[in-house]
């Protein structure tokens, strides 16, 4: 068994009503058997044309393997559930995104948005870096694919206090970097209490390779899944938690590019036209297993990279970049992590970005807010979907984000304190309902902050 990617193109006529369903039916075609859709991404869209990559478990039958639901299964919201005020925060993971695309740089930027939101629901690449995870209280933080499917409203979450966590290490070769994590397991135990109280080594290893796309997003292939998965199965009625740590196999060349490329100095670097960095090799095929993972068993799932050699373990890293001077001490780290779809008040994404959760969103009606000053590898046009109005809200930066949100906190459309002000369209013309009125469900109340608020549903 193996996890991969592939790419296609597909067509969708500017402006289609039911995107999700029409990428869906497309992918189909270019699927063999035994070949199960986890991740799916547009890097570029023109012209009705979008180029897609997709993430896929070649699984051929495997014994102990059920099948998840597809990805693109999709149960839209009947209401929004305006009595708390629930933000999404998401930064695809193997983008480049210039503000969380490396490790854990993008906490500050979620730090302020929780503070203007009840809840923040996010994910590890933004907030976590090795060691260091100073999420706020009201941070709900999940693996990527939850996200996904808490949009797609096939998923809920429900807060718990505690999780009995397996932790599966690789059976590497230098018995030193073995002790060091389960040193770290053990450590976890005692100083904070987790649960951590069970370690499989896993033997014959993962086999993780790095590569990247057409488009310049990190990606690579997992081999040696079977064993992974059976220790899984083995195991399955004793934890709530996955967490694994791994060799990443890559090039020392890569490697040596990416952590060595000197720090962006420009205030105006979100400015400039194309993303001019090396994309993080590290966090795309960590981003596969944890999708493949979290889909078949519908379990919270981290992954931390462990050292190649003891020679790596042992060397002088010098000073990194700052975003990514948290990769110089890696960590196998324990997160505590029902809200539905009905819950989600709005998406904050880099612009450009467009994957399934994004997709949810428009179908939905969310609003959507792009962060424009945060550059990535993707190509696309988000003007070019279909949104509502005043649905997108394309914004310079994350405080200019938070502003937003402030704003559709407190029920005030955003456009409402720019100026100049539109006016209020008004058609030509008196418009007449057919047949009249009539009352369909009468007077639904809903509690908006601290006050009741009438909502009137009719249908004519």
């Amino acid at each position: 068994m193996r996890l991969s990617e592939r790419e296609f193109d597909l067509s969708c006529a500017d402006g289609h009503e039911d995107l999700i369903g029409c990428f869906e039916r497309q992918s189909q075609l270019d699927l063999g058997d035994g070949a199960i859709p986890l991740r799916f991404v547009v890097t570029s869209n023109r012209d009705g044309r979008y180029h897609c990559e997709l993430g896929l478990l070649e699984c051929q039958g495997h014994p102990v393997l059920r099948g998840p639901e597809s990805i693109f299964a999709f149960r839209p919201r009947r209401l929004e559930n305006q009595e708390r005020f629930t933000a999404v925060m998401l930064v695809p993971t193997g983008i480049g995104a210039l503000v969380g695309g490396h490790a854990g740089d993008g906490a500050p930027a979620a730090r302020l948005l929780a503070y203007c939101a009840d809840t923040l629901i996010t994910h590890p690449n933004v907030v976590n870096a090795a060691d260091i995870n100073e999420i706020t209280a009201n941070t709900l933080y999940v693996e990527g694919s939850v996200i996904t499917r808490l949009m797609m409203g096939t998923a809920g979450l429900a807060p718990r206090r505690a999780n009995r966590i397996l932790t599966i290490i690789d059976d590497h070769e230098a018995p030193i970097i073995r002790h060091n994590a389960v040193n770290s397991i053990n450590a976890a135990r005692a100083s904070a209490g987790f649960a951590c109280d069970r370690i499989a080594v896993l033997s014959p290893r993962l086999i993780m390779t790095t590569s990247h796309s057409s488009s310049g997003r990190a990606t690579g292939v997992v081999e040696n899944l079977d064993g992974l998965l059976d220790i899984i199965e083995l195991n399955r009625a004793a934890f709530d938690a996955l967490a694994i740590t791994s060799v990443v196999d890559m090039d020392v060349e890569q490697q040596r590019a990416y952590f060595d490329e000197p720090a962006l100095m420009s205030d105006d670097a979100s400015a400039s036209g194309l993303l001019k960095e090396t994309v993080n090799p590290f966090g795309g095929i960590e981003a596969l297993l944890t999708h493949c993972l979290s889909s078949l068993y519908d379990i919270p799932t981290a992954h931390s990279p462990m050292y190649d050699s003891v020679e790596i373990m042992n060397s002088d890293v010098g000073e990194y970049e700052p975003r990514k001077a948290a990769e110089a001490d890696p960590a196998l780290l324990a997160h505590r992590g029902v809200i539905s779809n009905a819950d989600v008040s709005c998406l904050v994404i880099p612009d450009g970005c467009i994957g399934l959760p994004v997709l949810a969103a428009l179908a939905q009606g969310v609003p959507v807010i792009a962060v424009k000053g945060n550059k990535n590898a993707m190509r696309n046009d988000l003007s070019l979907l279909p949104w509502r109005s005043d649905q997108l809200h394309r914004v310079e930066n994350y405080w200019e984000a938070a502003g937003v949100m402030m704003a559709l906190k407190a029920g005030i459309p955003p456009h409402a304190v720019r100026r100049p002000l539109r006016a209020a369209e008004m058609p030509e013309g008196v418009m007449q309902p057919r047949g009249g009125w009539r009352w369909k469900q009468g007077v639904e109340w809903v509690r908006a902050r601290n006050d009741l608020v009438a909502r009137i549903v009719f249908s004519g």
